[in-house]
């Protein structure tokens, strides 16, 4: 008797949460959008030689490592690339490589890279990249930059309009929502801090570790992490609702958006103050 062979069976669902692994990860990170996956990869690798300089290099700028803002900016972009390419998956397979897609990932990779590669070059000279007027050149340069950062931002809400029309159906809704109330709030928190802060430099001095932000007040940058962020905060939010099948899932996601926008505008007003103003009553709460 002859054995018949059966075909490999092939999965139709992603595996459960706990069952993920790295992987796993980037198999789909790189189905969904290839290029900004390895982009995102790209820069978290060149972090390692970064860190490297930041060990060896005992230059300062403002009383901070020169490379530690190179560190940061590889980090924050490398994130912003992996987290689009993710959500890029919440399109239809055949929606994925539209015109307006491919604008989506030419807009990130040109202005991210654009700031990686300006903000490591003036710190390997150990000077300014931001708020550095001190040539014609360097305000151009300045200014550039911020344009950058509006037009990176301003991919968000063109993703979210494309996840809203061709978005796949069997995607849960309150995870759907989330992600476009994500990629919505990225540009007009992380945006509208962005052109506050452009024009109001933080103080000078090391500040908290790692971040260098000042919590005295006079530092928008608090502000400006909440507004981009939100690309990964609210959609995470989202998941843990919809993984745990809540019956007001929808309610929770809104309540935690309405506490993020208070937080945001306090820090916010933190940022414009001298001193900072009394924290949200909900902070107070978990103090």
């Amino acid at each position: 008797m002859r054995t018949q062979l059966r075909p490999p069976t092939v999965a139709t669902q992603p595996p459960a949460i706990n069952s993920w692994s790295l992987t796993y990860l980037w198999r789909e990170l790189v189905a969904r959008q290839q290029t900004l996956a390895w982009f995102g990869l790209a820069l978290w690798l060149a972090m390692l030689p970064t860190l490297l300089a930041w060990g060896l290099d005992e230059r300062t700028l403002r009383e901070a490592n020169v490379w530690t803002k190179p560190l940061k900016f590889m980090a924050s972009v490398g994130l912003f690339s992996l987290t689009t390419a993710w959500f890029v998956g919440l399109l239809a397979p055949k929606r994925r490589d539209t015109a307006l897609v491919r604008v989506v990932v030419v807009v990130i990779i040109a202005t991210g890279l654009f700031e990686v590669a300006y903000i490591t070059w003036q710190a390997a000279w150990a000077q300014a990249s931001h708020y550095n007027a001190s040539t014609v050149l360097h305000q151009v340069m300045y200014a550039l930059m911020g344009l950058g950062a509006l037009l990176l931002t301003a991919t968000q809400p063109l993703l979210a309009w494309q996840i809203w029309r061709d978005g796949r159906s069997q995607v849960p809704s309150v995870w759907r929502e989330a992600v476009l109330i994500g990629l919505v709030a990225t540009f007009v928190l992380g945006a509208g801090v962005g052109g506050l802060l452009g024009g109001l430099q933080p103080p000078d001095g090391a500040g908290l570790p790692v971040v260098g932000w000042h919590i005295s007040g006079g530092d928008l940058r608090p502000a400006h992490f909440l507004g981009i962020h939100a690309q990964q905060f609210i959609p995470l939010v989202g998941a843990l609702l919809a993984g745990a099948v809540l019956r007001h899932a929808r309610l929770g996601l809104w309540l935690f958006v309405g506490a993020y926008t208070v937080l945001w505008t306090w820090a916010v007003q933190a940022g414009l103050a001298g001193q900072p103003p009394a924290p949200p009553a909900f902070m107070q709460l978990l103090t």
